[in-house]
């Protein structure tokens, strides 16, 4: 039977978001520190979340009694979100992991992978990350955490997050044929930039036939402006938004789920999600991360360290699985049928 999502996740996950820090503790239970880049209950933070407590729980471990999660939101993406805050976050984080003595450290986005899992390379701490959009390459410049994707060697592996971009525009053209042209507009962000690195290295490697505007806003009434003509313009069929945070003029921030709420409200144009999360705040959809399935792959990694791994022999993978998921409600009101094939595949569907 297909899933029908509303607006809400899971009861058990809101009872989760009451205890942001720690769960009761059992004698000689393992430990487990997750940080995560964003708020407690942000979009794309959230899932991954949920995702490797399931994985660790499906691997044998009960949480709360073989199990303790320590959880640490870094909100670097609303409210801590300039250089010397994350960096300020940080070392909150680091002094925690040093009182806590966790066994696995779980890092979530890029933010804290950059500022607390590669100050713990060659520790005795083992670090796994998911949800990574910087280049793994570009990361190991800065400091020597990885051999191989293979066999990463240290003490550092995960998941990283692959987009399925071309993948996305392909389900996109069998639910517009005649889609021709499509604006991808991102933000200036360190995941706003290593979103378009990805998406021009995924289409080196496999074409699509569309014709891309791509354009980066700087600040929010650039994005809002670059919105409001692009979706004026008949050429463009689709649109891609990958900004997650931007600034106005008085420095009021806004993050992704604003950014989409916005988008959904002024452009009248079909839009692919980069999170499936963000076709239940209106978008059409498509085919988008699935930010649960990633959190499940880092999550059977943590459950192999707990098991007695070592993080330098588990290779780095990509996030396998997108999620084909749409709005129903978005698609009648662009006038768009979306052909029952493509529905029958879908992962999930919101009305």
């Amino acid at each position: 039977m297909k899933r029908v999502f509303g607006l809400c996740l899971t009861l058990v996950l809101g009872v989760l978001l009451l205890c942001p820090f720690t769960f009761a503790e059992a004698p000689d239970s393992k430990k487990v520190f997750i940080v995560s880049s964003y708020a407690y209950d942000n979009i794309c933070g959230l899932p991954q979340y949920q995702g490797l407590l399931e994985a660790i729980a499906s691997d044998g471990y009960q949480i709360d009694k073989d199990v303790k999660i320590h959880f640490y939101a870094m909100e670097t993406k609303k409210v801590n979100n300039t250089s010397l805050l994350v960096d300020k976050q940080a070392k909150i984080v680091l002094a925690e992991i040093e009182s806590v003595h966790p066994d696995v450290v779980v890092v979530l986005d890029d933010n804290a992978f950059r500022t607390v899992a590669l100050s713990l390379v060659d520790s005795n701490i083992a670090v796994v990350f998911s949800g990574l959009n910087g280049q793994l390459e570009d990361y190991n410049k800065i400091v020597k955490w990885m051999d191989s994707r293979n066999k990463p060697g240290h003490n550092i592996t995960g998941v990283y997050e692959k987009l399925h971009f071309v993948q996305a525009f392909k389900i996109q053209k069998k639910i517009i044929p005649d889609l021709e042209r499509a604006l991808i507009i991102s933000d200036e962000s360190p995941t706003g930039k290593a979103v378009l690195k990805e998406v021009n290295i995924e289409l080196s490697e496999e074409s699509v036939d569309v014709l891309f505007d791509i354009k980066i806003a700087t600040s929010w009434e650039d994005y809002t402006n670059i919105i409001r003509k692009g979706c004026s313009n008949p050429d463009i069929g689709t649109i891609y938004p990958a900004a997650t945070l931007l600034k106005d003029k008085s420095g009021q921030v806004y993050s992704a789920t604003e950014i989409i709420q916005w988008t959904v409200k002024n452009c009248r144009k079909p839009s692919i999600s980069l999170n499936y999360s963000f076709a239940r705040l209106g978008m059409l959809g498509g085919a988008g991360v699935d930010f649960i399935s990633m959190g499940r792959q880092a999550g059977t990694m943590v459950g192999r360290i707990l098991n007695g791994a070592k993080p330098g022999d588990i290779a780095i993978e990509d996030a396998k699985r997108y999620a084909l998921v749409f709005n129903l409600k978005r698609a009648k009101e662009l006038g768009i049928t979306i052909p029952n094939d493509v529905l029958m595949a879908s992962d999930a569907i919101y009305r």
